[in-house]
C-alpha cells in the first residue's frame, strides 16, 4: 500500500475579517479618509455614468460604484514613493492614490474641498472625456490613466497586461535600496491570463516588493467566477508560488486597510511579492449605466443583496457609531463633492446650441488638436544632442581583424561599466559563458546584480524590463533567444513597451533595448529562426537597428543605449562567427543616427539590404558584374530610415531591388518597397523588385531550410531580373 503524506504551502494564506474590537481601535483620521476617498469616488463615477448616458464619453465608462472600499482601504496605507497600475477598470485606483498624494495626511470628511483636489477631479473627468486638459492629453480616456508624480504608473486595457510592468516598479524599488513597494490591481478574469501567472512567479523567485491586488467582483463581463476556475479562492494561487496572501471582504474598507498593512510590513522587510483578495462587487455592468441584471447574467435580488452591504453605507454607520461624524455631516460631504464634480463638468460642457433643450456638448476648444495625433509616439531625439559618432572609414582609434560575438560582449561589458543603470537579463544571459551564444560574456561574474537570468517566461521578463525602462532609474536590456518567441510576448512588446509613450500623452520616456538573433540556417526549424524586423518596423513606438558589422554593431549598440525609446537590436548567427574590423580598446562611440552606409557604389541599381544579407549582396554583384549601388540600411523603423541616402541613390539608378532573408508574408521590404513607390514613383524605371525567402517557415530539413531563404545564389537571381526588367542582358 503506497504511503501519502501531507503537503502543505511554503507560505501562509489566511482569511481576514475585521471585528467590533478594530473598529473601535481605528484611528478615527483614518476612518474619516477613507470615508472621503469613498464618496470622492463613487461622486466622481456617477457623474461620469450620467455623462456616459448622454454619450458624451466616447468609449467605454468601466464605472466602480460598489468597489470603492477595495481602492481606498489598500492605498491609503501607501506613501507617495509607493506606486500602483491597474486594470480597464481603474478610476477609483487612480482617483484614491493621486488623492493620497495630493492629502498625505488624509483627508477630514468635514473639510471643505482643497483647490487642488477640485483640479485632480476636473483632470480627471477630462481625461475620460478625451481632451486636452486630461492626464493623457486625452489620449489615455477612462481606460488609460497615468499620472507618474502620484505614483499612478498607468491603468491598462489588456486584462493582466499590467502585472509585468508592476514588476519592473518593484525589481527598480528592490534594487534602488528603498523599502518603496508596488501594487498592481486586476480583477478576477485576469488571475487566469499568463502574465500574472509569470509575474507571480519572477517577483516571488526575485523577492520583489509587489503586491498583487485580485479585486474579485464575482464576473468577467458576464462569466462567473465558477465557471472560469475550479478554485473560485483565487488568493489561493499564491500558494503555487511561496507568495504570503490574504483573503479579505472588499466591501469593509477597513478589513483591506488592516491587510495592506500586514502585507506592506512583509513586503517592506524583504520578503517579496504578496497577493490580497479583496471580495467586491461591481453595482452596474462592466461597462455604462445599466445593472448586470438588465443582460440577464444576475438576477435583482443577487445585486439588492450586495447594495445592501455598500462600503460607504458600514464606514458612515461604524462612524456614526463611535460619534466621529452623524448622518448630517455625510450629507455634507457627499454635498460638498457634487459641488466641486458640477463645477468640473460646467468647465468641460457647455449647452449644445443644435440640440434639444438641456442637452450638453464638450467645449469644441478643449478637444486635443488633430495636429497631436502622431505627436510622441517616438521621442524627439535630443538625448542624442552632442553625442560622439564615428564611421569606420574615419575612425582614429586603435582597429584590429576580430570575432563579431566578442565585439558584443565587449561593448556591453563597456556600458555595464560606465553605465550603472544598463541591467542586463534574459534566459540562460548569466550561464553558459555567456548566454547560448557568448554575447553576455564575463557580465555576470563583474555585475551579478545587473545580470539577471530569467525564468522561461518572456511575456513576464519583457514587460517586467518595460516597467523598468518607465520607472526611469533603469535601462534594461532584454535578450529573446529567438525572434519567434515575440509572439509569446506580443502584448508586452507591442501593446504595452510600443505604445506607452504615445498612450499616456507622449511624454513618457521608454529607454529599453530589446536584442535577438535571427537564426536562419541552424536547423531550429520555423519558431526560432525568423527575422523580426517587418513585423516591428509595422507597430508604432519601435526604433529598429541591424548591424552587418562589428564596428556598425559597437556604434549602434550605444546609440540604442542612449536613446528614451524602446529599441529592437537585431543580430544575426551567421555573423556571430564571422570576423571584421572592429575596436579593440575605444567602445564608447555612436553611428550617425537615421544613416545608412553605401558599402559599394554603383549606377544601375539601388539595393537596400541589411544584416547579413549585406556580405551576400556583395557577393552576388561581384559574381555577375552589375554595376550595383549597395545600401546597408542599419536603421530600419520607419522614423529612423534614412531617406536621403536612398533618395540620392535612387536619382542615380532608376531601379530599386529590396534584399532580406526571411519569409514574405511577415518580410520588412513590404512596406519599404511601397513607401518608396509613393515617394519615388517619378523616378522609377520599373516596380520596386524584391528578394526574400518563401511563404513558408524554414524546415527542420536542411534542404527545405535552404529552400525557405535567401543567401547569394536568390541576390543573383534578383539582380539579373531587374537587369532583364530593364531591358538590359
Amino acid at each position: 500500500m503506497s504511503e501519502h503524506i501531507a503537503l502543505a504551502p511554503a507560505s501562509s494564506w489566511v482569511e481576514l475579517r475585521t471585528t467590533d474590537a478594530d473598529w473601535a481601535a481605528a484611528d478615527p483620521a483614518v476612518l474619516g479618509t477613507l470615508l472621503s476617498h469613498s464618496h470622492l469616488i463613487r461622486v466622481f463615477e456617477e457623474v461620469v455614468l450620467e455623462l456616459a448616458m448622454e454619450g458624451l464619453v466616447h468609449g467605454p465608462a468601466h464605472s466602480s460604484i460598489g468597489q470603492e472600499g477595495g481602492a481606498a482601504g489598500s492605498i491609503v496605507p501607501l506613501t507617495a514613493a509607493d506606486q500602483i497600475n491597474g486594470s480597464h477598470r481603474g478610476h477609483h485606483q487612480f482617483l484614491s492614490k493621486a488623492l493620497a498624494y495630493l492629502a498625505p495626511n488624509g483627508i477630514d470628511p468635514k473639510a471643505e474641498l482643497t483647490p487642488e483636489i477640485d483640479n485632480l477631479l476636473q483632470r480627471t473627468l477630462a481625461e475620460i472625456l478625451g481632451l486636452a486638459q486630461g492626464f493623457c492629453s486625452g489620449r489615455g480616456g477612462s481606460m488609460h490613466l497615468r499620472w507618474a508624480e502620484a505614483g499612478a504608473l498607468g491603468t491598462n486595457a489588456i486584462v493582466g497586461g499590467g502585472a509585468p510592468l508592476a514588476a519592473g516598479a518593484a525589481w527598480a524599488h528592490k534594487h534602488a535600496g528603498t523599502d518603496a513597494v508596488a501594487v498592481t490591481y486586476f480583477g478576477d478574469g485576469a488571475v487566469n491570463i499568463g502574465s500574472v501567472l509569470e509575474s507571480m512567479n519572477l517577483a516571488a523567485a526575485w523577492k520583489l516588493p509587489l503586491c498583487f491586488f485580485i479585486e474579485n467582483n464575482g464576473y468577467a463581463v458576464s462569466t462567473t467566477v465558477n465557471e472560469a476556475t475550479a478554485e473560485p479562492r483565487l488568493s489561493a494561487r499564491g500558494a503555487a508560488f511561496n507568495i504570503r496572501s490574504w483573503k479579505v471582504d472588499g466591501m469593509d474598507p477597513l478589513a483591506v486597510y488592516l491587510a495592506m498593512n500586514e502585507a506592506l510590513a512583509h513586503m517592506r522587510a524583504g520578503n517579496g511579492p504578496t497577493i490580497i483578495e479583496a471580495d467586491v462587487y461591481r453595482f452596474f455592468h462592466q461597462n455604462g449605466g445599466f445593472p448586470g441584471s438588465a443582460f440577464g447574467y444576475r438576477t435583482r435580488d443577487e445585486e439588492q443583496s450586495w447594495r445592501k452591504r455598500d462600503p460607504l453605507e458600514l464606514l458612515g454607520t461604524k462612524m456614526q457609531e463611535r460619534g466621529l461624524i452623524d448622518a448630517d455631516g455625510i450629507i455634507a460631504l457627499r454635498n460638498r463633492i457634487k459641488a466641486s464634480m458640477a463645477k468640473a463638468v460646467a468647465a468641460l460642457t457647455e449647452a449644445d446650441p443644435n440640440g434639444k433643450a438641456g442637452k450638453k456638448r464638450i467645449r469644441p476648444e478643449l478637444w486635443p488638436s488633430p495636429d497631436f495625433r502622431n505627436v510622441g509616439v517616438r521621442g524627439d531625439l535630443s538625448e542624442l544632442d552632442g553625442a560622439r559618432t564615428e564611421e569606420q572609414a574615419t575612425f582614429t582609434g586603435k582597429l584590429d581583424n576580430r570575432k563579431f560575438i566578442d565585439v558584443v560582449a565587449d561593448v556591453m561589458d563597456r556600458r555595464m561599466a560606465v553605465d550603472p543603470s544598463v541591467v542586463v537579463m534574459g534566459e540562460d544571459v548569466h550561464r553558459l559563458k555567456g548566454g547560448t551564444n557568448g554575447a553576455t560574456r564575463g557580465l555576470k561574474d563583474k555585475y551579478p546584480d545587473r545580470t539577471l537570468g530569467t525564468p522561461i517566461s518572456e511575456n513576464a521578463f519583457v514587460g517586467l524590463g518595460g516597467g523598468m525602462a518607465m520607472d526611469g532609474r533603469y535601462k534594461p536590456v532584454v535578450e529573446f533567444m529567438y525572434p519567434d518567441f515575440m509572439w509569446v510576448a506580443a502584448d508586452q512588446v507591442f501593446n504595452q513597451i510600443g505604445k506607452a509613450r504615445h498612450m499616456f500623452g507622449g511624454d513618457i520616456d521608454v529607454p529599453l533595448v530589446l536584442r535577438t538573433k535571427v537564426a536562419m540556417g541552424t536547423g531550429y526549424g520555423s519558431q526560432h529562426s525568423m527575422d523580426p524586423a517587418g513585423i516591428f518596423a509595422t507597430s508604432p513606438g519601435w526604433r529598429i537597428v541591424a548591424p552587418s558589422t562589428p564596428f556598425d554593431y559597437v556604434g549602434l549598440m550605444n546609440a540604442a543605449l542612449t536613446l528614451k525609446d524602446p529599441v529592437l537590436v537585431i543580430e544575426h548567427v551567421d555573423l556571430y562567427n564571422s570576423s571584421g574590423i572592429a575596436p579593440v580598446e575605444d567602445f564608447d562611440y555612436q553611428i550617425p543616427f537615421g544613416k545608412a552606409a553605401v558599402r559599394r557604389e554603383g549606377k544601375e541599381m539601388t539595393v537596400l539590404t541589411y544584416l547579413s544579407m549585406v556580405a551576400h549582396t556583395l557577393e552576388a554583384v561581384e559574381q555577375t558584374g552589375i554595376d550595383a549601388e549597395v545600401v546597408d540600411l542599419r536603421w530600419l523603423d520607419r522614423a529612423s530610415i534614412d531617406w536621403d541616402t536612398i533618395e540620392a541613390s535612387i536619382k542615380k539608378t532608376n531601379n530599386v531591388l529590396i534584399v532580406e532573408q526571411g519569409s514574405i508574408g511577415t518580410s520588412y521590404g513590404g512596406w519599404l518597397a511601397d513607401e518608396i513607390q509613393r515617394r519615388y514613383f517619378d523616378w522609377l524605371d520599373q516596380p520596386v523588385q524584391r528578394v526574400s525567402g518563401s511563404e513558408a517557415s524554414p524546415s527542420i530539413s536542411k534542404v527545405l531550410e535552404r529552400a525557405a531563404s535567401a543567401r547569394t545564389e536568390e541576390v543573383v537571381e534578383g539582380l539579373k531580373q531587374v537587369m532583364r526588367d530593364k531591358g538590359a542582358a
